[in-house]
């Protein structure tokens, strides 16, 4: 629920639609919708995105360049994960951690929106910070007592998610495809629930003493599944279902250059589309008599 366009269901830090200053709490609530396909934000999205308008109007946030908001967001989740690590008591500080690198990820798409900043490379930066952040999410759950099983299938399944997505939309799906239950504030959850639970209670759950971390982590393993069949979903029904008309040159498309998208979108053409042959002398239509 940040504010980055859909690489990972996040609205504005690098949409074109968004690159002058925006105020005022509609704002938000307007940028989150129309990169959401449309749809209107729940009470609980309409409440953090107020709150994180909120905090990035604030002078001594709104002065912090996007793009640091969204390492310092990544630096947050490692020390949760360094911290965790340590037992104890010490889970209730990663838990204020965990808290903190999500307040962090919805912030820096809020500063650019509110500053005029956003731009594309910004989004790729948050991108690839909220992946990192996702990863050490797992390491924590890992760190606190998570089997190893469990976290490696909460990593899949979240990147498959997350992979899913991007790739739809540079296939020219509009909008994130849906809105599922894996998306990243509810493994920020988790995660914070897995370190309060240790922090407080190290016997494991009530009444049935089970492990925290692995509760949670399985948790986000059943989540992810179904998130992931959710959005399989949205994309089946949202992405065109043929590919636009302009087609990259075929020096790109042996080249790769920096985007892949333009060579498996020629690849995947040239194996949908039967080639064109030259019509000849036999081609041509016999003249009729009669």
């Amino acid at each position: 629920m940040s504010a980055h366009p859909p690489a990972d269901a996040h609205p504005a830090h690098g949409h074109p639609a968004h690159m002058h200053p925006a105020h005022g709490q509609g704002a938000g609530e307007r940028g989150w919708s129309a990169l959401h396909g449309g749809l209107s934000p729940s009470s609980l999205v309409r409440l953090w995105l107020h709150a994180v308008q909120g905090f990035a109007r604030l002078g001594p946030v709104s002065r912090v360049p996007p793009d640091v908001l969204s390492v310092a967001g990544v630096a947050a989740a490692g020390g949760a994960v360094a911290v965790a690590a340590q037992g104890g008591r010490w889970p209730l500080a990663a838990a204020a951690l965990v808290v903190l690198a999500g307040v962090l990820d919805g912030l820096d798409g809020a500063v650019a929106l509110h500053t005029g900043r956003a731009r594309p490379l910004g989004a790729v930066v948050d991108a690839v910070a909220d992946r990192l952040g996702d990863l050490l999410l797992v390491a924590t759950l890992a760190v606190l007592g998570a089997p190893p099983a469990w976290c490696v299938a909460a990593a899949t399944l979240t990147m498959l998610h997350e992979y899913t997505r991007a790739r739809a939309c540079a296939a020219g799906m509009p909008g994130v495809g849906a809105v599922t239950v894996a998306e990243r504030p509810t493994r920020l959850v988790l995660v914070a629930v897995a370190c309060l639970g240790a922090g407080t209670l190290p016997g494991g759950t009530p009444l049935t003493g089970w492990d925290w971390a692995t509760v949670c982590a399985a948790g986000w393993v059943v989540v992810g599944a179904v998130g992931l069949v959710h959005l399989w979903v949205g994309v089946a029904r949202t992405t065109p279902p043929r590919f636009p008309t302009t087609v990259p040159s075929v020096r790109d498309r042996r080249s790769g250059g920096a985007d892949e998208v333009g060579h498996d979108l020629g690849r995947e053409r040239d194996d949908r589309e039967p080639a064109t042959r030259v019509r000849g002398p036999a081609d041509e239509e016999e003249p009729r008599h009669g």
